[in-house]
């Protein structure tokens, strides 16, 4: 049987400034900016919608002092897309600004690996290097919804549909799981959190905000190994996306990038 194909488009709801030394364990020599963006990820086809991660909302982004956008929610719709319409959400884990929003779900079932539930309720919370990304409410607010039965856990990767699968990765919490996706230029993988910069990856480095550094490297094997090509791996925070990917639509430009396309620097060799 064909695989079915997928449209995918990241939407940026946050922003914020930052430098280098911000985003490399061991810091960095240049003294240079390196903002950070926030994203949600549509998944759809005639058949299915998923929506991959949840976003913050506008409190969070004043108590952590984010440039706020847009409500997740809100940049959905602007892709005709109701959050309660949602069955389907894949969280990449628990950190805020991955499931701050699960409300905004209601009738979605969240699929999160088993490792992250157990790390974002266990011993390694008490350690501010570890639990500094995440918020009580946010992790009590997925335990409520497991005992409501919209949690449906994976180990390890996880076919959720023909051409839709998560796969765990580690590395920055011991849960993290990235999605691969089949679309019209074949397999792209969202790595989220498994490379939050293109150079993490192409340089081999790795965010402060890390469990297990050996994992986070290995890391980038398998995302090369999920993706067609390099070119098919869309990282977590980089503003390069919205700069390598077209939008939609004139309207959405700034705001929506669709990722089943090759971004522009690989276009001429298609």
């Amino acid at each position: 049987m064909t695989t079915p194909t997928y449209e995918i488009f990241a939407i940026k709801y946050a922003r914020r400034d930052a430098l280098r030394a911000n985003h490399f364990v061991g810091g960095d020599p240049h003294d240079a900016p390196m903002p950070m963006d926030y994203f949600v990820w549509l998944v759809r086809n005639e058949e299915r919608t998923f929506v991959i991660d949840t976003g913050f909302t506008a409190a969070m982004a004043e108590q952590r002092k984010r440039q706020y956008l847009r409500a997740p929610r809100e940049g959905l719709a602007l892709l005709g897309v109701r959050s309660r319409d949602v069955r389907d959400v894949v969280i990449t884990h628990l950190h805020y600004d991955h499931v701050g929003t699960y409300f905004d779900f209601p009738n979605a079932k969240f699929h999160l690996q088993d490792e992250e539930m157990s790390y974002a309720t266990g011993r390694h919370m008490q350690h501010r290097q570890f639990g500094h990304g995440y918020e009580v409410e946010d992790v009590v607010g997925m335990v409520r919804m497991v005992f409501k039965g919209q949690v449906a856990f994976c180990s390890g990767s996880a076919e959720l549909a023909p051409g839709v699968s998560v796969h765990h990765i580690g590395g920055h919490t011991a849960g993290l799981q990235s999605v691969r996706v089949f679309t019209r230029r074949g397999w792209v993988v969202l790595a989220s959190d498994a490379s939050h910069y293109y150079e993490h990856m192409e340089a081999g480095r790795c965010f402060p905000t890390t469990f297990h550094l050996g994992q986070v490297i290995q890391g980038y094997d398998t995302l090369r190994r999920l993706a067609e090509s390099p070119s098919h791996i869309v990282p977590g925070h980089d503003p390069l996306v919205m700069e390598r990917y077209p939008a939609p639509s004139k309207e959405l430009e700034g705001i929506v990038a669709r990722l089943d396309v090759m971004p522009v620097e690989h276009r001429g060799n298609t």
